[in-house]
């Protein structure tokens, strides 16, 4: 282990027997921190976060810190931070609220320079958060989802799998999987260039992705009409089932057809 002379760790922190802590930085509480993460100098982690390995905690970024939430009380909650997941300058994590409640941020994310995952947070595996991006509490957002610099997404809000939020959107309603949102709650396009490089969608989904937007955001039909549409196709793949069902289950609603206007 490498922990700098300067570096304040708390007796309550279970590290790694290789992990490195920078100048100045403080790891505050029973924080456990796994093999091979870094945490950079003037890096803060805090009371009960647990960080994965091969991580990467930058300077000045805070994780695990007290909610913004005036419901916040005190109680014990907890950050969890995935596998060789980045977190960058002045980029913070929160826990959760209530008492037992955790914000989860998966493996292989890259949390960039300013942005901001509010407390009771879940974030899939290998997402990105632009610099500045900023996620109020209990936002759910899905695996290999992207959002731009500059992105403010409401708290419950959903952003599906696969969906890309481009910068400086201001997003208060789920975002379905597969996607792109910019402006004000408006879907203007399927993600292709994430589905291209995504090992996980076959060239077969990704033409039936492309139909299930056209009949539900190209077409005359509302959403009741074109899913039920959707619905009634004996074949489909299973990722146009994951843009029913995301539909289907929205508590928010979803993003309408964009409109110039709403930039």
């Amino acid at each position: 282990m490498a922990v700098h002379p300067s570096a304040i760790v708390s007796e309550e922190a279970e590290l790694s027997a290789d992990v490195e802590v920078g100048a100045y930085a403080v790891i505050d509480g029973p924080a456990t921190i796994g093999s091979g993460t870094r945490i950079f100098h003037h890096a803060t982690v805090t009371a009960r976060t647990e960080i994965g390995e091969g991580c990467a905690i930058h300077p000045y970024a805070l994780v695990g810190g007290d909610p913004q939430d005036l419901a916040f009380g005190g109680g014990e909650s907890y950050c969890r931070i995935g596998d060789r997941t980045v977190v960058r300058e002045n980029a913070q994590v929160h826990r959760g609220t209530e008492p037992g409640s955790e914000t989860v941020v998966g493996k292989d994310c890259y949390l960039m320079a300013g942005s901001h995952v509010g407390h009771n947070c879940r974030l899939g595996d290998n997402v990105i958060l632009a610099n500045c991006a900023l996620l109020g509490g209990y936002v759910t957002v899905g695996d290999r989802a992207f959002l731009s610099g500059g992105v403010v997404v409401h708290q419950f809000v959903r952003i599906g799998t696969h969906a890309f939020v481009s910068g400086n959107a201001s997003i208060s309603m789920d975002v379905p999987p597969y996607f792109t949102a910019r402006g004000r709650n408006g879907v203007c396009r399927v993600n292709t260039v994430g589905i291209e490089r995504s090992p996980l969608v076959s060239e077969q989904s990704a033409a039936a992705i492309a139909g299930a937007f056209r009949t539900l955001y190209r077409g005359s039909a509302g959403f009741s009409e074109a899913l039920a549409k959707l619905e009634a196709r004996a074949e489909r793949a299973p990722e146009v089932t994951a843009i029913i069902e995301f539909f289907k289950s929205s508590e928010r609603g979803v993003c309408g057809r964009h409109r110039r206007r709403n930039d």
